[in-house]
């Protein structure tokens, strides 16, 4: 049952697909901070043993003294683990290498699969009044990416606009539809953004007709572009945002964020 004396809670969206390359990273970095430039409070967790949304968004290895993984398998004050970062309103717990380890650790721990659940939702967390949490999983099917889905409202999907972009998508639909039946029931699709799309190719478009025809109203109306900005802002350390605020990188990741907040009901400030 909810405590009524809290504040309201934050949602928390898993970024997930099992398949690499699929602009999974990329698309939790700049949906953050085109969040963050509308009036969001937004806290990233980086579950992802690569580092690469840390690293992104300019959180040097040595500053990572703690991480994700101790977020998840101590009892660590969240003033340690979660850091600001360059962008207004964005912060994020980051990760490294260590967290490739948590898996073997978590499977003799008998809350395994809720660690992250309860991180996410202890009172500590009350008092940063964050408006979005967003995952960045890794990319595998893994405890990690389960800890994810059991703590999040819902998985929002990158799906990249290549061939058999649709096939990889069913182990993971199956992923989400067990952990709704055993863990979290109330866990939901946020929806499927087709990242990487070049509208002068056919083979994008077929690819928007097919996942528009199979998945129906789940694929967001914006497509994320294939734009050299996005691509280029990561060894800057920034978000495309603030990388290049006026090219289409940017321009649609800020259109996917007015359409995620149309989307959730609750009024952000």
């Amino acid at each position: 049952m909810s405590d009524p004396t809290r504040p309201p809670s934050p949602k928390i969206i898993a970024v997930a697909n099992q398949k690499g390359g699929v602009g999974k990273t990329t698309t939790t970095i700049n949906l953050g901070a085109a969040l963050a430039s509308k009036g969001c409070r937004v806290l990233i967790i980086d579950l992802d043993p690569q580092g690469n949304a840390s690293t992104g968004l300019g959180i040097e290895t040595e500053d990572r003294e703690f991480t994700t993984y101790e977020l998840l398998l101590e009892d660590i004050d969240l003033g340690r683990v979660i850091q600001p970062t360059k962008t207004e309103g964005l912060s994020i717990v980051p990760a490294t290498v260590d967290l490739s380890s948590a898996d073997i650790e978590l499977i003799s721990n008998e809350k395994r699969s809720f660690l992250l659940y309860d991180a996410l939702r202890q009172h500590a967390m009350d008092s940063y009044a964050y408006d979005f949490i967003l995952i960045d999983c890794p990319p595998s099917l893994n405890l990690l990416t389960v800890n994810a889905m059991v703590a999040a409202h819902s998985v929002l999907v990158p799906l990249q606009s290549e061939f058999f972009a649709l096939e990889g998508l069913s182990q993971l639909m199956l992923t989400i539809r067990e952990v709704r039946q055993t863990a979290n029931k109330a866990l939901r699709i946020e929806g499927v953004v087709l990242t990487m799309y070049d509208a002068r190719n056919n083979l994008s478009q077929q690819v928007e007709a097919d996942a528009r025809s199979n998945l129906g109203e789940l694929v967001f109306d914006t497509v994320i572009p294939r734009n050299v900005r996005v691509s280029e802002a990561p060894s800057y350390a920034v978000s495309v945002l603030d990388y290049d605020p006026n090219s289409k990188g940017a321009r649609a990741y800020l259109q996917l964020a007015q359409e995620l907040l149309s989307k959730n009901i609750r009024a952000v400030a």
